[in-house]
């Protein structure tokens, strides 16, 4: 299918043959009719990629600050392999279309294939012939409403909640300051609401638009005695609301809505424009300031946008969703017009001219992209014809199909996969097609596909590595070890004990070999680490401190169903490399959380765990949110017969003997084995599992498992 796509590091704007989307969650398949160009937010990505990186870092500080602190605890190379690596991933565009369901999840059962909907939200309803869009994110279309009417949807709630926030009331008089695209559809809500509109704005032909739309007056800016005329409209008392729509950099709609406002009136800012308050005028008036955020409640939580947990109605009336059902029942009423603001109309495949328009800063308003829905589009994209492969040995030739395009694939894996010589990249596999379609050409591959039954039934491919999200890696491991693939798994291997259950008895029925994705063992300074300790006769204390950086409470990795916890997602690396070091099965867990006075979600992630291991030794993982971020984020010290060594963010190891230190220190670069671990896992498929152990893979997650259980419940838990 074609999808526009933006290159955020040069801002190259191009059609694209990518696969389409796959249904990932609660949620439709919708083929698009139209979908409209938003001026601000597109125009305002658009621009960012047209940056220098400099200026990129000057626009998004905040990103930039992220970038520095990453530099400061994993090393200025790989912080900037990184970043070079989000910049490199091509971005969707487009937040608002309209067009025919053709599948929906099981879950669903108000939709159907066939019906009209118009979506919503950016990363979902893309400009693309196919998008796949939550529950909660589309609304039904009127069979009276075309879809070129609906695919203003989008843009059309997000003026249905700035006109809620003003809470208008029949017969009151509203300003409008910025006379765009939400602009007049604004004005033509609130004439539908039984307001008087006065509009303003900069540009005369908007102006007069306005006066065509409906509003009872519309003045440029620059119109002498502007305030005096609003004071006549409003028969001496002011506007009862403003609704700024405009954007600019400017202080001026903030400063001019303070003075053509009435006593205790409303202003409320839906566009982005400069915030610099005009106290006194504010106070003086005892105004209401109110911004409207986005398309209405919903907007933001995951829960409602994703998972399609709905607000009950006669608490929040208007959620974003029914803002845009109400939307578009304007349109079916013919309360709305949109024909007359429809200023240009595109082919997909000429997106890079509409885009022009914007950047040019041509006359324009509704800038729509229209769609070829007779062609036939597929799941799987070839990208180059087969080609031979480089064999690693006469007998065994590694083809690698990989599933998952997100953070972790794009940064660290394919990045270290490109080094490994003689490994034959077939098929790449992700949810969304246009991740799936830019990370397969960057690195080679023959095929992209968004399903990833294409991968594993592959009957050239021999080797799948999965980098999915947690929630999927059960199920695909079983599904690859069914289609005789050698698995390398992305930590952590399961969620639960039954899914860990299930990978051990199909690996029984099925053979084949796993490896889990516990590089720090495969670190080059890891590895010394364990050779310095490899003749002691002492058990061993351990001590492993993890200063983690804080993550949005929204994270996936905090849902159950999708990532488990941050002590599944991660302490399983932590506790792996214990037991690598030390060299002996953990055999007890013991675990407490901290206990604040006012309980939060981050007392789960601030814990001591405590292993026993077979041989008497004994290790303690320490994990924490609540450090600064220029201390070191790992730090782990091992004793025994007189011996320390101490691994700090695996840039610096220190190993003490005898009153005797020696440090290894890397100083630009953290290598936590990433590139060992594939030149291990192809080594041993090649050659036999032989110093390869999956009881270990299986101890570490259950010990992990057993301490995350142990978080919630109290006493040590028994792991064998």
């Amino acid at each position: 299918m074609k999808q526009v796509v933006l290159n955020l590091k040069d801002g190259d704007l191009t059609v694209e043959e990518v696969p389409i989307p796959t249904i990932k969650g609660s949620g439709v398949l919708v083929r698009n009719h139209y979908s409209v160009i938003s001026a601000g937010t597109e125009s305002g990505v658009v621009d960012l990629a047209d940056k220098s990186l400099i200026g990129k870092a000057r626009a998004r500080p905040d990103l930039a600050m992220k970038v520095i602190n990453k530099a400061k605890q994993d090393g200025p190379i790989s912080a900037f392999q990184q970043a070079m690596g989000r910049l490199e991933k091509r971005e969707p565009l487009g937040y608002s279309s309209a067009g025919t369901v053709i599948s929906v999840s099981e879950d669903i059962k108000d939709i159907k294939p066939g019906d009209r909907v118009a979506c919503a939200g950016a990363g979902y309803a893309n400009h693309a012939d196919v998008v796949f869009v939550p529950r909660n994110l589309c609304a039904k279309v009127p069979e009276n409403v075309d879809f070129k009417n609906a695919c203003f949807t989008t843009v059309g709630s997000i003026a249905m909640q700035g006109v809620r926030n003003a809470d208008v009331k029949i017969g009151e008089n509203i300003v409008v300051i910025g006379l765009g695209l939400i602009g007049l559809i604004t004005l033509q809500i609130l004439k539908a609401s039984g307001c008087r509109v006065f509009g303003v704005d900069l540009d005369e032909s908007k102006v007069n638009l306005a006066r065509e739309l409906g509003a009872d007056l519309s003045y440029s800016r620059n119109s002498p005695n502007l305030e005096e005329r609003i004071k006549q409209f409003s028969r001496g008392i002011g506007a009862d609301s403003t609704i700024i729509t405009a954007a600019t950099r400017s202080n001026d709609p903030v400063d001019f809505a303070g003075k053509i406002t009435r006593e205790r009136g409303k202003v409320v800012i839906v566009g982005l424009v400069g915030m610099d308050i005009p106290r006194e005028e504010y106070y003086n008036k005892e105004l209401e300031m109110r911004i409207s955020r986005s398309y209405g409640p919903g907007r933001y939580d995951r829960n409602y946008e994703e998972y399609g947990q709905d607000y009950p109605a006669p608490y929040v009336r208007w959620t974003e969703n029914r803002n845009m059902q109400a939307f578009l029942d304007l349109i079916s009423m013919k309360k709305i017009s949109m024909e007359p603001i429809i200023t240009h109309e595109y082919e997909i495949e000429q997106a890079p001219e509409a885009y022009n328009i914007i950047k040019e800063r041509k006359p324009y308003l509704g800038l729509v992209l229209k769609y070829d829905t007779d062609k036939r589009i597929e799941d799987k994209v070839i990208l180059k014809s087969p080609g031979p492969v480089s064999a690693i040995s006469e007998s065994f030739s590694p083809v690698l199909g990989v599933i998952g395009a997100g953070i972790f694939a794009t940064s660290i894996l394919l990045p270290n996969l490109s080094k490994i010589k003689g490994v034959k990249l077939k098929g790449l596999s992700a949810a969304s097609g246009l991740s799936c379609e830019s990370v397969a050409k960057k690195y080679g591959f023959e095929y992209c596909t968004s399903d990833y039954h294409k991968i594993l039934s592959d009957p050239e491919i021999n080797c799948v590595s999965i980098v999915t999200r947690n929630s999927l890696h059960a199920s695909l491991v079983i599904e690859a070890l069914k289609n005789k693939k050698n698995v390398l798994v992305e930590k952590p291997l399961a969620l639960n004990e039954e899914e860990l259950n299930a990978i051990i008895e199909a690996k029984k029925e099925n053979g084949g070999f796993i490896m889990v994705g516990f590089n720090r063992r495969y670190s080059e300074l890891g590895v010394k680490l364990k050779d310095f300790f490899k003749n002691r006769s002492q058990s061993m204390v351990a001590y492993y401190r993890v200063n983690a950086e804080s993550i949005p409470k929204d994270h996936w990795v905090y849902d159950e169903s999708e990532g488990g916890s941050r002590i599944i997602t991660e302490c399983c690396h932590f506790i792996d490399f214990m037991q690598f070091i030390i060299g002996s099965s953990p055999v007890e867990v013991y675990a407490r959380k901290i206990e604040s006075q006012v309980k939060t979600p981050e007392d789960n992630e601030n814990v001591s765990i405590t292993i026993a291991f077979e041989d008497g030794s004994i290790g303690t993982l320490i994990y924490t949110t609540h450090g600064d971020s220029s201390v070191s984020k790992e730090h782990a010290e091992f004793f025994a017969d007189g011996m320390v060594g101490a691994i700090t963010d695996f840039k610096q190891l220190k190993l003490v003997k005898d009153g005797k230190c020696t440090q290894i220190n890397k100083r630009l670069i953290t290598e936590k084995g990433h590139k060992n671990e594939l030149e291990n896992f192809f080594k041993m498929v090649k050659q036999g599992p032989s110093k390869y152990s999956f009881e270990e893979n299986v101890l570490t997650t259950v010990s992990t498992l057993k301490a995350a259980e142990h978080v919630m419940s109290g006493g040590p838990v028994k792991l064998i």
